[in-house]
């Protein structure tokens, strides 16, 4: 018997028009987006934020889902820059101070883990169809219309409390799924090229 592959595994059929098939023909739309420096904020935003985070989770017809994706920023490229910076300083005070930033970097990220966040907010609508089976074009054109829907009314939600949005699309997906299962490449900054048959 062969062995079965890693895709088998996942619930992701596809990636589509910048929405996620599962297996079950369900959709998903992921939406990235920003913080709020909650404690830097007076006592009167920070209440502000909270009511109309509350207003928006009242008004929610359909459950949504928030992921918190945390990994290890990855700096090389960063240092590559600032050496090749201190390479092409002309003024020696200059190349000094880079050298001495350098140093501090080095071991500020020696003494601990500098991490990144990512915020998603995940949007289902499930569709009624063969599970295994591809959905319809005309299937297919409704749910995502009516996925869309509630992908704008979540970014307009999430809007009103102070916070930047935007949906990801294809590649943008791609990357998020290959990132989640390859995490040691992604700290090391490697990331595949994307065939461009799967950006539609």
């Amino acid at each position: 018997m062969a062995k079965s592959s890693a895709q088998s595994f996942l619930e992701v059929d596809q990636i589509r028009e910048g929405l996620v098939i599962l297996k079950n023909n369900s959709l998903r739309g992921v939406i990235m987006t920003s913080s709020v420096n909650f404690a830097l904020l007076s006592q009167q935003r920070q209440k502000a934020i909270i009511s109309q985070f509350q207003e928006f989770l009242n008004s929610l017809d359909f459950t949504i889902q928030i992921v918190v994706q945390s990994r290890k920023l990855n700096l090389t490229g960063y240092f590559e820059k600032l050496e090749e910076l201190q390479r092409n300083e002309d003024k020696e005070l200059m190349k000094v101070q880079i050298a001495e930033y350098r140093k501090f970097i080095s071991n500020l990220i020696e003494e601990q883990t500098i991490m990144t966040k990512d915020f998603l907010v995940l949007v289902p609508f499930d569709v009624h169809g063969v599970p295994g089976k591809e959905l319809t074009k005309d299937k297919f054109e409704r749910a995502k219309s009516q996925l869309w829907q509630r992908m704008e009314f979540t970014v307009l939600g999430l809007r009103r409390c102070g916070l930047d949005c935007s949906p990801l699309q294809t590649p943008e997906l791609i990357e998020l799924f290959w990132t989640l299962h390859h995490q040691k490449k992604a700290e090391v900054g490697y990331y595949p090229e994307i065939p461009s048959e799967l950006i539609t």
